[in-house]
């Protein structure tokens, strides 16, 4: 009985059992990061790694063939292929601002923001501090100051915030800016709209003064020119018009000072930089030297590539300078009317749980 029982196993193991097949497979097609083995492990990511990059070769290779066949045949070449990226391939969001979304623009007109956008009143900025106040954030208070055109700053000293809104109506200001430090740093920003709100929350982060930016240059007084990039779902464009109503509505562009709000995977980066347009002509190095023709032509091939294409096109390039400062902004809450964190009603509120895609955005 028991020489039958060995053989019948014998004959049932010649054929791999579906199970054993499907567990094969599986080894074969194994993540590295499931082999506890740190050798293997190794030695498994290191053999896909170098697969990954012989398909990509390859691909190169058909890719640049199918191109230079299609110049011989003088057809145009097959269409390049968009890289993946986080933007490109975001999550689809319903609250995405359309051109043609009539209920958006009609929201614009009676809006809190309305009043200052449309001309009806100059922006009026009061600046403060929270009552535990550091050294750095009166010297960021001051750069602020230099960036929003009229703009004051009081000491916030015991009153309690709701005091100073009720104050700043009084005075008639638009607008009220709270710099919150902590362990001496500047770490968030209160931006209430006055008379009636809205109050957002921005955790502020990375933040580099004009001292400590290389090269950096000095702003004057003009008004500056406002860009707002990338605020495209609602919430981004009640973000940007809150930003906007911050700034003079006529910029000076005499000045060429710009003021940049950029907005991506929802973290604001706030740049200011001074333009200029410079312009070498051919004449201005005529009238300089006096050279001929030949001299002329030696000092254009020996100049720098971009100066070189400038005076043969003709057209002017753009040179930019910072004036500083630089820092992120990322909303942490956005709150209907001016500031009551008991009773008052949230609009949006960033919670850890809308963290889980990468690839999902709210402004």
């Amino acid at each position: 009985m028991g020489f039958k029982r060995k053989k019948r196993e014998n004959e049932e193991g010649d054929e791999p059992k579906p199970a054993a097949v499907e567990t094969e497979k599986k080894r074969k097609g194994m993540l590295p990061s499931i082999i506890k083995n740190k050798d293997k492990r190794a030695a498994v990511h290191a053999k896909l790694k170098q697969e990954k990059k012989l398909e990509k070769r390859k691909k190169v290779k058909a890719r640049d063939a199918a191109e230079k066949r299609a110049l011989e045949l003088g057809e145009e070449p097959p269409a390049r292929g968009v890289p993946k990226t986080i933007e490109n391939t975001r999550e689809e969001d319903e609250t995405v601002c359309r051109p043609d979304d009539e209920e958006l623009f009609a929201g614009n007109d009676v809006d809190e923001f309305s009043a200052v956008l449309k001309h009806g009143s100059n922006p009026k900025i009061l600046i403060t501090t929270c009552r535990f106040n550091s050294s750095r954030g009166p010297a960021f208070i001051k750069e602020l100051l230099s960036v929003i055109p009229n703009s004051t700053y009081y000491k916030r000293g015991t009153y309690d915030l709701k005091k100073i809104i009720e104050y700043a109506n009084k005075k008639e200001f638009t607008s009220l800016i709270v710099v919150h430090t902590n362990r001496r740093e500047p770490d968030a920003l209160l931006i209430i709209g006055l008379p009636s709100g809205p109050t957002a929350h921005f955790k502020l982060s990375k933040l580099v003064l004009r001292k400590d930016i290389k090269n950096h240059g000095n702003p004057t007084s003009h008004k500056p020119e406002l860009v707002l990039n990338n605020f495209t779902t609602r919430l981004g464009h009640r973000i940007g018009r809150l930003i906007q109503s911050l700034f003079p509505q006529e910029p000076n562009f005499r000045g060429r000072r710009v003021v940049t709000f950029h907005n991506q995977r929802d973290f604001v980066f706030f740049r200011h930089h001074r333009y200029i347009f410079e312009t070498k002509d051919v004449k201005q190095a005529e009238a300089k030297g006096k050279k001929t023709k030949d001299s002329k032509a030696a000092t254009v091939t020996e100049a720098k590539p971009i100066a070189r294409l400038q005076i043969l096109t003709g057209f002017p390039i753009l040179n930019t300078q910072e004036c500083g400062p630089r820092f992120t902004l990322k909303l942490i809450s956005l709150q209907h009317g001016t500031f009551d964190p008991r009773g008052g009603e949230f609009e949006w509120v960033h919670k850890p749980e809308m963290d889980t895609s990468r690839r999902r955005f709210f402004l």
